[in-house]
């Protein structure tokens, strides 16, 4: 099977030649365009995943020989979330070969980070289809490269750090709140804002909910502890 210019310049990105190019022409198709000739990545989405945390776990593992699960867990999660597969892809430029339906073209999917991220995870198991799972081994240790070992010592995200924060306080977890929603339906800015029961608050705005939750925690969790 021949592919096109485009897919053959995005397989030099991404540093693997597939044997069976179909592999990775299936990962690049979005659900918006399956029809009954050309199957979605979905089905990939879900073994990625599952490569992906094999990979990353047994890094991990091998990064630390000492630290406990505590430690590990949040240091994994972080290297495995959406955000950082999305932020894999668009380092090697994975919206630019997307197959999308109209109406996701249309809404700016090539940039959306769920969008990004599924698709990433669907790459990675198209290379362990392709060439099994050393070959998918080195692919993703490749393009997360220096981020199993720069991954903070104590890698929890702020929310988290923040709920146990306020917790070993006694007082209830803290409450998220969306105070404003700007820009298109295809490209959202939300702006949160996290309080403490005992009155600190702080706002910030972002893409997501998500990384505005985030950010507003970080900002809160320097606040409360200055």
């Amino acid at each position: 099977m021949k592919i096109s210019a485009e897919l053959t310049a995005f397989s030099k990105r991404l540093g693997y030649q597939f044997a069976k190019p179909e592999h990775l022409l299936r990962a690049v198709t979005h659900a918006s365009m399956m029809s009954p000739h050309r199957d979605d990545n979905q089905r990939l989405e879900f073994l990625g995943d599952r490569v992906l945390g094999l990979v990353i776990a047994d890094a991990l593992l091998a990064a630390d020989q000492s630290a406990p699960e505590g430690l590990l867990a949040p240091r994994y999660n972080a290297l495995v979330r959406r955000e950082t597969c999305a932020e894999v892809a668009r380092q090697i430029d994975l919206g630019a070969v997307l197959k999308l339906g109209r109406s996701e073209m249309k809404s700016g999917g090539r940039r959306k980070e769920a969008l990004l991220a599924d698709a990433m995870e669907a790459v990675i198991a198209a290379i362990y289809q392709d060439g099994g799972f050393a070959a998918a081994q080195e692919a993703v240790l490749r393009l997360w490269g220096a981020r199993v070992q720069n991954v903070a010592v104590d890698a929890r995200d702020a929310k988290t750090a923040l709920q146990e924060w306020a917790q070993a306080r006694g007082e209830t977890p803290p409450q998220y709140v969306e105070v404003a929603r700007t820009g298109p339906d295809h490209a959202p800015v939300f702006t949160i804002e996290v309080r403490l029961a005992s009155g600190p608050s702080e706002q910030a705005t972002a893409g997501s909910k998500r990384n505005a939750e985030q950010a507003a925690a970080t900002a809160l969790l320097k606040k409360v502890k200055s």
